[in-house]
Parts: C-alpha cells; sequence; structure tokens
C-alpha cells in the first residue's frame, strides 16, 4: 500500500493543472523544504533551561502545514496513539484557520501543547509521513501542533470545562499524571464529580518532576492543570493511598475509581561497588533538578550531592530519561558527561532527535559498553566498563549484547546516573489492598477492552497497566478508561433505579 500511494503521489505531478484544486494551500512538498523551527544556538542554549527550539511565526506553520500531500490513507495519523486528525488540521492551519485547526487537534488530545514538545515523532507520525518516505522529508507535525496550541492559549480559546448537566456520582482518580489527567477531563466533561489524588505537592506527575525545563517548561504543565481545577476537578496533592487512605476506602468514598500511579521503582543494575555514595537513580537526579528550577529548597541539591557541577558524570542507559539527564548535566555545568550504551547507535530506544541534541551540546557517547564495576573508596572515584558485540537476534528481533572477554577499561566518574527504566511499585502491599491483581510484571491486571481490574469499580490505565511508556499511550489510556468508566457508571445507574 505505502509504494502504491508513493507512485501515487509522484504520478499526479504528470497531470494537467487543472485538477490541482487546492494547490493554493497544499500540496507544496516539492517545491517547499522541510523546515523545523530554529534552534537557539548550542553555546546558548546548554547555560539555561529554557526551550531548545524558537517559536514557528504564523507564516511558516502555514508553509510547513501547506507541504502535506493529503494522503489518501495518511499514515501519520495511523501511526499516532491517539489517531489525531493530522492532515485535516495542516490543512486548516495552511489556510489560516487557526481556531479551526486547534479545536479538531484537542478533539482527539487532552494535552497537544505536551505532546508537540515531547512527543517522539521522528519514531512516530513524522517518521510515518509518506512525503518523508518518498524522499521530500517529513512535514514538521510536532511543531505544527505545538504552534497552533500555543496560539490559542494566547488567544484565550482554550477554556475551562463547562458543566451543565451535574451527575450525583464521583470517580476518584489515583495519579495526577497524563493518564489520570486525561481521564479526569473526559469524565469532568460528562458530568461526573471528580477528584484526584496525588503523592507529590504539585500535579502533573513525570511532566512535572520527570521532564526538563528544555523538553517542556514546567508553566505548560502547570496551566494545564490550573485548566482542570477552574472546571471543577478537585486536587488533593500530598496524599498517600494507603496511609492516609486505603484504596477501599476510597472505593467507599466513590462510585469508582481510576488507578493511574505511573511506574517510579528505578530498575537496578547489580554490581560490586554499588553501595558507594554518588550513584543516583536517575529520578533523584531528574526531581532534584525541577524542583531547583521551580524554586523549592532542595537540600542535595544546593549541598552539591544531587548537582553535577564540575564533576565528572557518567549515565547509564540509552532511553529517553537518560538523555534527560545527559542534557541536564551538561546545564549543571558538569566537568564531563558520557552516556554508557551496551548497544550501537542504530539500536537505541531513544529519540533519534534527542540523541543528536545531546551530542550537538557535548555529551559522549561510548557504544557498545556496559558497566562491570563501580570503584572508589566510601564514594564513587571510577567506572570498570566492559566493551560489547552485538550477538544474533532474540525473541524482539533485536541483536544481543555480549561481553567482549577481557575488554574492560576504566572511566573516571564522580557521578553515576542510572536511568535503566522503570518498574512499578509493590501497588497491593502500598494501597493495602491485597486482593488488587497484578501481572507477572507487577503491573495491575486489568481486563482488556474495560480496562476493570478484578475489584468491580476499580479501573487502571497508563504506565501502571502498559509499563513505562510514552505520554501520548497515557493520554490515549486515559481517554479509554473515561469510555468504559462512563459506561460502568451509567449501568451501575439504570441497575440503581430498577432496584429502587
Amino acid at each position: 500500500m505505502t509504494y502504491l500511494m508513493l507512485y501515487l503521489i509522484k504520478s499526479l505531478y504528470s497531470l494537467p493543472k487543472i485538477i490541482f484544486f487546492m494547490t493554493d494551500k497544499m500540496l507544496k512538498f516539492v517545491k517547499i523544504g522541510q523546515q523545523t523551527p530554529p534552534k537557539r544556538e548550542v553555546d546558548q542554549r546548554k547555560k539555561d533551561f529554557n526551550e531548545i527550539y524558537d517559536e514557528y511565526i504564523n507564516e511558516k506553520a502555514k508553509e510547513q502545514s501547506s507541504r502535506c500531500s493529503q494522503c489518501g490513507v495518511p499514515f501519520c495519523q495511523v501511526h499516532c496513539p491517539l489517531s489525531n486528525n493530522i492532515p485535516d488540521w495542516l490543512k486548516l492551519t495552511a489556510e489560516g484557520r487557526l481556531k479551526e485547526a486547534y479545536e479538531l487537534s484537542q478533539s482527539t488530545n487532552n494535552m497537544p501543547e505536551v505532546c508537540g514538545r515531547i512527543c517522539p515523532q521522528d519514531r512516530l507520525c513524522e517518521g510515518n509521513c509518506v512525503i518523508e518516505q518518498s524522499g521530500h522529508g517529513t512535514v514538521t507535525i510536532g511543531s505544527v501542533e505545538k504552534y497552533i496550541t500555543d496560539n490559542a492559549w494566547e488567544q484565550g480559546w482554550v477554556k475551562p470545562i463547562e458543566v451543565t448537566n451535574e451527575k450525583n456520582q464521583s470517580v476518584g482518580i489515583i495519579g495526577a499524571g497524563p493518564a489520570g489527567l486525561a481521564a479526569a477531563e473526559q469524565l469532568r466533561k460528562n458530568g461526573y464529580k471528580i477528584t484526584i489524588y496525588d503523592r507529590y505537592d504539585r500535579a502533573g506527575g513525570l511532566l512535572i518532576y520527570g521532564i526538563p525545563n528544555f523538553k517542556l517548561e514546567k508553566e505548560i504543565v502547570e496551566r494545564r492543570t490550573k485548566l482542570l481545577k477552574d472546571g471543577g476537578i478537585e486536587f488533593i496533592q500530598n496524599f498517600e493511598v494507603g496511609k492516609d487512605a486505603s484504596l477501599e476506602q476510597l472505593r467507599k468514598k466513590h462510585d469508582a475509581v481510576l488507578i493511574a500511579t505511573g511506574v517510579y521503582k528505578a530498575r537496578e543494575v547489580n554490581l560490586p561497588g554499588n553501595d558507594l555514595d554518588n550513584i543516583f537513580p536517575a529520578m533523584d537526579f531528574l526531581t532534584a533538578s525541577n524542583k531547583k528550577g521551580l524554586g523549592d529548597d532542595v537540600e542535595l541539591f544546593d549541598k552539591g550531592i544531587l548537582n553535577a557541577e564540575g564533576k565528572d558524570v557518567v549515565v547509564i542507559g540509552g532511553g529517553d530519561t537518560a538523555m534527560d539527564c545527559v542534557r541536564t548535566s551538561v546545564r549543571q555545568k558538569a566537568k564531563s558527561v558520557k552516556c554508557l550504551y551496551r548497544r550501537d547507535k542504530e539500536n537505541m530506544p531513544g529519540s533519534a532527535r534527542e540523541v543528536a541534541n545531546a551530542e550537538e551540546e557535548g555529551v559522549e557517547f561510548v557504544w557498545l559498553s556496559s558497566p562491570k564495576e563501580f570503584k572508589g573508596t566510601n564514594k564513587l572515584e571510577n567506572l570498570i566498563v566492559d566493551q560489547i558485540k552485538l550477538g544474533e537476534p532474540d525473541e524482539t528481533g533485536r541483536r544481543k549484547p555480549e561481553v567482549q572477554e577481557g575488554s574492560s577499561y576504566e572511566i573516571k566518574a564522580d557521578m553515576v546516573i542510572k536511568a535503566l527504566g522503570f518498574d512499578p511499585e509493590d501497588l497491593p502491599n502500598l494501597f493495602d489492598s491485597n486482593e488488587l491483581q497484578v501481572t507477572k510484571w507487577g503491573t495491575i491486571k486489568t481486563d482488556f477492552d474495560t480496562m476493570e481490574t478484578n475489584l468491580s469499580g476499580v479501573f487502571a490505565a497508563g504506565d501502571i497497566v502498559r509499563g513505562a511508556s510514552l505520554v501520548v499511550w497515557a493520554i490515549k489510556d486515559g481517554r479509554g478508561a473515561a469510555d468504559s468508566i462512563k459506561n460502568y457508571l451509567e449501568t451501575k445507574s439504570k441497575n440503581e433505579k430498577k432496584v429502587a
């Protein structure tokens, strides 16, 4: 199908011009090249935590949107977890109909301004753009999405939820990350009373404390959560289920409960010397940096412990969290920053765009390398590293990393940050709810279709079900859970009326 579409697109340009009833606005990808918003100069952006991309101006956003081929089967939309109507809002943007473009964009996405900034578009929509496959360079979908939503905020088009028919049913949501926030918004639009319980002092989950400002400035998250509060959603911060209330108590308080806690337990690498000082999980490091950026007092940062300034920093891992850590270390004025990854660049799970940004900013990538031992007296001084070769593919199709015998060498390190991924916490124990079923991986076990757990009226969504994943998938799961909860509550209400 892909090759047929590419052939048809190319063939269009050999047909009489009379058929091009829309060429004034669209199909300009042959004459106009791909252009993302310009990045700030490397030397400038390394000095602060501001976003690295300048804003599109109106004409550039229209111009890039006009490059969309309006293909019959839009692979950009197919490869978007939210199935965003990308060609349609690109067309509206090209025509200058920005309010309509925003309305269409937000109809399928609760946080388009967030996804436009942090989605790995190179792996999703842009990576599957038909004109990208034909060699003309992808439409810069993410940048346009960010532009039309930021413009909507500036123009005052983004309004709080207005409930015209308040229902006498409530939903308790555990977790104020993207899955919980998306579900809360969808359910509130349907008139339900919503309370979000979150363990942290600010709403947003990984959006507020896990992702650095240079990718997602915190005011973007804060204005979105304020919008939800203005729409009547109640937030209870610094609330730990299992301590402040059990899961069972929340079930009695609400007509339905959604668990959307995400996964925060750091995946460990158990090596000799693992107990030395100055070896930290990625979230500890990133949270300290983000809290400092938000103006909080952070004792471990101020004492220089969770601060990379002047240190030889080594980050272990190859995903987007690792990229956040290395680029944060650069901005904290580390003496040197290395990223160790056991496979090669082509097999790195992180966004290629983020790797390129990190390389520009001076990060040294040590490919095909794996830590073997942490060395030091009381605190870390050096890291022993094995060289790796890639063997035969495993069950996932990826080539297995194999240690090369006698290849180990030493790297100087004052600070190691472990960015090896996240696992679920023991929620049945934490929530004082041993009957809550989990999978062998520790994620919550749910019905595939309804997203309901084994406990009646208790649903789960996001990373706590699928494992550590992308924000866009969490939003999709939150929206799906909201639909299931709505169906559950409607059925419950009907049954109660029959009994009465």
